[in-house]
């Protein structure tokens, strides 16, 4: 993917699901992984000339610090229960979208509401690995 990509996503996906949730840009904070796509100038200037807050100084490649990389595995655990694998991308797309929207907002809410321990968590790990 290129920047050019990634700010289209911000500026459709993200945009309307901000919107769907009736979330103000100016008051949220975004969280990326440092991806190069993410951190390049163009993207830094979307972002800035867009208003989006974004955690600046974020470790690269911390999932103990991003939740959503817990949802991906719950995610994939789910599509490998499948008995036979998907034969094409529509099939695994109508799986993935049946897999991701059975997610509950107590099981979603878990990850974020945990973010307090997983900070101290990192800190007392020195930034390395936690039990996370």
């Amino acid at each position: 993917m290129k920047s050019e990509d990634y700010q289209h996503i911000l500026d459709t996906t993200y945009r309307e699901t901000m919107e769907f949730y009736g979330f103000d840009w100016g008051e949220m904070y975004f969280q990326d992984d440092n991806d190069p796509k993410h951190r390049s100038h163009s993207t830094k200037k979307w972002i800035q000339d867009n208003g989006i807050l974004v955690l600046e100084d974020w470790p690269a490649q911390s999932p103990d610090l991003n939740p959503i990389e817990h949802l991906w595995h719950h995610l994939k655990l789910k599509l490998s229960r499948y008995e036979k694998k998907a034969t094409s991308v529509h099939e695994l797309w109508e799986r993935v979208d049946k897999e991701w929207n059975s997610f509950t907002e107590d099981e979603c809410a878990r990850y974020y509401e945990s973010m307090p321990k997983r900070i101290q968590a990192v800190i007392k790990a020195k930034g390395g690995n936690t039990n996370f």
